[in-house]
């Protein structure tokens, strides 16, 4: 088992980063003035996936947007922090409330405003385009980009590292096929 792996290992909540992270890191705007955002389907259903193994989700950013809270309802994610200056307190106030330590904790992010916090937690990740000092910190860089497969690859790892990525499939394969039987 890799060493990123063995720290995945004992996770129990996930903290990640919206902009960068989730998204590709560009922030659009329609004429009428409308923050627009894009998220990857297949980072979602990762993160469905990890939350159903009995890992705790996070969203902790420092931007403000409706179009997070909406997100992150659709995800069923219900720790959700935007508008934070220091991520590493928001994640401290998190893992109280959860009854966690930060040796159970993970985060990804992307820059250095991520930095305390990743650097607090047992397991950090990034993407392969985060500030060359995340990348530094990080257990895990992904190699799909951001807002294009990044998270899916941390909760896979997370999922393997835990024993959990063959119930994963299991479960997703039995969903479908009761998609498939019209249930």
């Amino acid at each position: 088992m890799s060493s990123a792996a063995q720290k995945a290992h004992s996770v129990r909540l996930m903290g990640f980063d919206i902009d960068g992270v989730m998204t590709d890191g560009r922030l659009y705007f329609s004429p009428a003035g409308d923050e627009m955002k894009a998220f990857f389907t297949r980072d979602g259903l990762g993160l469905k996936m990890l939350a159903r193994s009995g890992v705790r989700l996070a969203i902790i950013t420092g931007r403000d947007s409706a179009i997070v809270a909406r997100r992150a309802e659709n995800l069923g994610i219900d720790l959700v922090l935007q508008g934070v200056e220091d991520k590493r307190a928001a994640m401290a106030e998190l893992l109280s409330r959860e009854g966690l330590s930060f040796a159970e904790a993970g985060y990804m992010g992307d820059d250095i405003v991520d930095l305390a916090v990743m650097s607090a937690c047992g397991f950090s990740a990034t993407v392969p385009d985060g500030h060359p000092l995340a990348r530094r910190q990080a257990d895990f860089v992904a190699a799909a980009p951001a807002g294009a497969g990044a998270v899916r690859e941390v909760c896979e790892l997370i999922l393997s590292a835990q024993g959990n990525w063959q119930a994963a499939l299991a479960e997703c394969g039995a969903m479908a096929e009761q998609r498939g039987n019209g249930r």
